[in-house]
């Protein structure tokens, strides 16, 4: 079609003048609006009410205008599209082009790409309607609300970010209302004759407003009503968790010290809704924080590195991991996940946990071996060896109990874990057998020093690993150490303290280990026996002469030799003869 030009105009000069909308017919008046692009096509827009979010806000901004409602609440236009009623979007969409082509109308038509909002479940586009709905005004206390983030301590800190940029975005009230089957009711009823709203008197609550009646009449004296339909948003009421939580202590001493709680715990996406909303009602009901302490967790990923939803089937049903390698392997897993950090979910973590647990079976067992009636106390000397695990245990203890304080519990897990299967295993255990199955050899004195800091390091263990692994750290408890300890249940028992650090013995220990060390790769590397002797031990090393003596009988146990010789040396050195 030729179109022949009869004016030019500018874009000013159009300002108040009337458009015909083609197919429709309906009068429109031009203005202008700070969001149109005058350099993209025509530098003319269209806002039809309610097409998307752009539309809305452009509503508020010209409040002049005046809505057509053409879409129900079901998806479909109505009476007032003409021809397109009973129209889905898509199909009323494909109508309309074919209509402007056949009425002239159309000038140019291309492909483009934008963004278009669809349900995060079924990936149907989103579609507005207007209705009436409830909100709560909050806009004009971002302030407050950003103040209020400021007063918690956030665990990762970084994560406050997403709460603040949130706020920051905000550009509507909080929309309180759903049209749902389920869920908690407004209390609120419309008067028939003059649409006045009634709201429930607090006393009255809770009630059902399509069963109940308000308790007075509406100001115009009718006694007829019609309950509102709709329920509160599922945010509107567990925002008010902390509040219902310590409904349940509310005749008890405790009840004035639980608000604010201490810890809300949750994931990060949830941030802008959950944790926000529930800091809009707390300061909106009680003019608090609601808790001191926020620790935000991440997803457990699929194998595509997706989030796991029951609604796309990517998830393993938790009961399925517990029945196959039991709750506390679960568990082991979940604690490896960084705060703040999303961790894909991988069933060997799960088999890398099982492993623990029956690691820690086993080393149980075999203390239990040489302290069934062992009772336990500090001997007045204790071994170079033991003091160096002591010494040990006192630092993870310290750490542990400063990750956990800042609830880091994938940095406790991992310590302990370390330190259990290296240190303890691997090592000490492998050093103190001698002087536990041979007291006679190294006498009662050296054998109660093996056994008290086998017991303190690890019921430390034990103790550490109880928040994490509770089942297996407390049948082992009750197995093994309960006889020795006051409290009923590991979970009722102290916190390790750290004890004394010794940098002698650490030193010392370490050298030690480091010679084992060398002595089971050089007879790995000859395919012998870790139990075969060795004839000679030649060593140098940085500690002195002392020292070495203190842990020279222990050494030739573990490594197998017949004959150590030591010099002392800035560089460390293991010659192996065997």
């Amino acid at each position: 079609m030729k179109f022949t030009i009869e004016k030019e105009l500018k874009g000013k000069d159009l300002i108040g003048l009337g458009v015909a909308i083609p197919i429709a017919g309906n009068m429109v008046r031009v203005s202008h609006d700070e969001v149109t692009e005058t350099g993209y096509g025509t530098g003319i827009v269209y806002y039809c009410t309610y097409g998307g979010v752009d539309c809305i806000e452009w509503m508020a901004r010209h409040p002049e205008a005046r809505p057509i409602h053409v879409m129900g609440a079901d998806g479909r236009y109505n009476e007032n599209s003409g021809r397109y009623k009973g129209m889905g979007s898509s199909e009323a969409r494909k109508a309309a082009l074919e209509d402007l082509e056949k009425g002239g109308f159309l000038i140019h038509k291309e492909p483009i790409e934008h963004a278009v909002n669809v349900h995060e479940r079924c990936g149907t586009e989103i579609e507005y309607v207007a209705t009436d709905q409830w909100f709560i005004r909050y806009l004009d206390l971002r302030e407050e609300f950003l103040k209020q983030g400021r007063k918690m301590r956030w665990y990762p800190e970084h994560m406050r970010i997403r709460y603040e940029n949130w706020i920051h975005g905000l550009r509507w009230d909080w929309n309180i209302s759903r049209q749902r089957h389920f869920g908690i009711p407004i209390p609120a009823w419309y008067c028939k004759k003059c649409s006045e709203v009634a709201v429930a008197e607090e006393s009255q609550l809770p009630v059902d407003p399509l069963q109940d009646r308000p308790k007075k009449p509406c100001p115009c004296g009718s006694h007829d009503f019609i309950g509102e339909k709709d329920v509160l948003d599922t945010w509107a009421t567990s925002s008010l968790t902390p509040q219902l939580a310590i409904e349940l202590y509310r005749d008890r001493p405790v009840y004035e010290k639980l608000f604010p709680m201490s810890l809300r715990p949750q994931a990060h996406d949830i941030i802008t809704f959950w944790l926000f909303n529930t800091v809009v009602k707390s300061t909106l009901h009680e003019g608090s924080v609601p808790w001191h302490n926020i620790m935000i967790s991440g997803w457990a990923l699929d194998p595509h590195g997706k989030k796991m939803s029951k609604s796309k089937g990517n998830v393993i049903a938790p009961q399925e991991m517990i029945k196959k390698y039991s709750a506390d392997a679960l568990r082991f897993w979940a604690a490896g996940s960084k705060l703040g950090d999303d961790m894909p979910f991988q069933e060997k973590d799960l088999v890398t946990g099982q492993k623990f647990i029956t690691k820690l079976w086993n080393a149980a067992k075999f203390a239990n071996i040489h302290l069934s009636e062992y009772t336990p106390k500090k001997p007045a000397k204790l071994e170079l060896a033991d003091r160096w695990i002591l010494s040990k245990l006192a630092t993870i203890i310290s750490e542990s109990t400063e990750t956990l304080g800042q609830y880091e519990y994938a940095k406790t897990k991992m310590e302990v874990e370390k330190f259990f299967w290296h240190t303890i295993c691997d090592n000490y255990l492998e050093v103190v057998k001698d002087r536990l199955y041979n007291p006679d050899k190294r006498g009662q004195e050296a054998k109660e020093s093996a056994q008290y800091a086998l017991h303190v390091s690890l019921l430390g263990v034990l103790k550490m690993m109880a928040p994490i692994m509770p089942y297996i750290t407390e049948e082992l408890y009750q197995l093994y150490f309960r006889q020795h300890g006051k409290a009923k249940s590991i979970h009722l028992s102290e916190w390790p303290a750290p004890g004394m650090k010794d940098d002698e013995a650490e030193k010392a220990g370490d050298f030690f280990v480091e010679v084992l060390e060398k002595v089971r790769k050089a007879k790995s590397e000859r395919k012998l026996s870790l139990k075969a002797t060795v004839k000679s031990l030649e060593i140098k090393g940085a500690i002195t002469e002392r020292l070495f003596s203190d842990m020279k009988e222990d050494l030739m146990a573990a490594t197998g030799a017949e004959k150590i010789t030591f010099s002392v040396g800035k560089e460390s050195s293991v010659s192996v003869g065997i």
